[in-house]
Parts: structure tokens; sequence; C-alpha cells
């Protein structure tokens, strides 16, 4: 135990110590993100809400039947969905190839390797809380009221972001090793939205759908978050519990894993 508790120590002395080149890595892939963009940042907003319009009108039309009934505010809820999901997708895409990306800086000096990786997270998180203007746009636009329990949508936020540390990490260290994760992972992603409760209610499906559908993590952030700000209702226990122990069972995987072959990414970089 006091040999895990150091090892932590280290993990948090490091991170203390590289947070202005933490800081900075995020402020150029911000820069490099809206260079020659004449709105910038302003995108951030922009995409999610046009993304959303797009999806709201392909499945309150075409596709209204797979959506089901009884969705109230479909806008809102289909944002949420959209805007937590994006969060872990481009978390663990970015994450998974930061280590490739940052190979000629690791052959010149010194930085813990793991710092890339999170780096990317960071950004992907930071780029989520600007997109959340977009839900407070969107929920004043359509009426939708706004409870005191959206001060608790941080809880299943802050433990996607550390779920998605803990993949992205994972993810890290395989595609040093096995290039083809890269294409493996984007068609997972695709499959995953499917399986995430996006553009439906899982409650409605069969039985056995609803069952497998629990099964994803994904599926319990973006329910946890729809309560609270939604809903307007707490968390319950279940989300509680599911949510922060997929958060640590995924940061310690993903720690593990890294941990145990980084010493060996030279050899392949």
């Amino acid at each position: 135990m006091n040999a895990k508790l150091h090892k932590l120590k280290l993990y948090l002395q490091d991170f203390w110590r590289y947070r202005y080149l933490i800081y900075h890595l995020i402020s150029r892939d911000f820069k490099l993100k809206y260079r020659r963009s004449v709105l910038g940042v302003v995108w951030s907003v922009l995409n999610p809400l046009l993304m959303s319009l797009v999806m709201y009108l392909v499945f309150s039309s075409v596709f209204a039947g797979m959506r089901g009934t009884g969705i109230e505010n479909f806008a809102v809820f289909l944002l949420i969905g959209q805007l937590l999901f994006t969060l872990f997708r481009e978390a663990t895409t970015n994450a998974m190839a930061s280590v490739l990306q940052s190979a000629p800086l690791l052959r010149k000096v010194y930085i813990p390797k793991y710092i890339f990786p999170l780096e990317k997270v960071c950004f992907s998180l930071v780029n989520c809380v600007f997109s959340l203007a977009a839900l407070v746009i969107l929920m004043i636009f359509t009426g939708t009221p706004f409870y005191w329990t959206a001060l608790l949508a941080f809880y299943p936020l802050l433990t996607l972001f550390v779920f998605s540390l803990g993949a992205g990490l994972f993810l890290a260290m395989a595609t040093v090793f096995f290039r083809d994760v890269m294409h493996m992972w984007e068609v997972f992603c695709t499959a995953l939205m499917y399986f995430s409760a996006i553009f439906y209610d899982p409650d409605q499906m069969s039985g056995f759908v609803q069952k497998l559908i629990r099964f994803n993590p994904l599926y319990w952030y973006i329910t946890a978050f729809r309560r609270t700000v939604l809903d307007g209702e707490v968390l319950t226990w279940s989300m509680v519990w599911v949510c922060g122990g997929c958060a640590l069972v995924s940061l310690f995987v993903g720690l593990w894993a890294f941990r145990r072959h980084q010493d060996k990414f030279v050899l392949h970089l």
C-alpha cells in the first residue's frame, strides 16, 4: 500500500511540475484547431448546435420511429448525449495518437510520456466545457427549465473525464505497438454510438437490448447527466457507484498498462 501511495505521489508531483507545459500544449492545440478560422473558438458552440440540428431533423422525420415516443425536450435530450459522447470519442482518439505524434520531442528531451495523453484528454474536456454554452443556449431557446440539480452534473462529467483518461492511456500504449488500433477504434466508436442511448430512450427497447445497453459505461454517464440537467433529479446511488467505479477501473488499467510498457516505446517510435 505504501508503494502504491508513493507512486501516486510521484505522479502528482510530475503533474504539478509540468503544469505549465500542459497549459502550453492545450493552448497550442486550441490555436491549431481554430487557425485560419474566422469565428475561432465560437465553433465550439456552433458545431454541437449544428450537429444537433441535423440529428434532430433526421430523427424527427426520417428515423422518427427509431427514437421512440414520449421523450420530452428531444432537442436537449439529443444534444446532451452528443456532447458527452463527443468528449469521450475526441479524448480517446486524440490521446491514442499523442505518443506517436510526440516521438521527435521524446527522443530529444525527457518528459514523462503520460503527459501527452493527459494533455489531449484535458484539451477535450476544456473544449467540451466551451460547448456546454450550446446546451445553455438550446435550453433557453426551447424553454427548458433550469434546475439546481444541474450543479450535480459535474460528477458524471468529471468521472467521464477520468474514464476517458484511462482508456486514452491504454490506447496510446497499444497504438505504439500496433498501429491498426487507430483504425479499429474508429469502427468501435461508430458501433458504440448506437449503444449509448444518444438519440433514443433505452426503456422503450426490448429486455435483452436494455441489459446490453446498460453494460455500456457511456450510457450511465449520459443518463446521469440528463437526470440532473433535464429531469431536475438528484443522482441515484447506482449512478454514483457505476460512474465512479468505471472511472477508477479504467484509470487503474490504463495507468498500469502504460507504465508497464512505456520503457519499450523508444524501440517502436
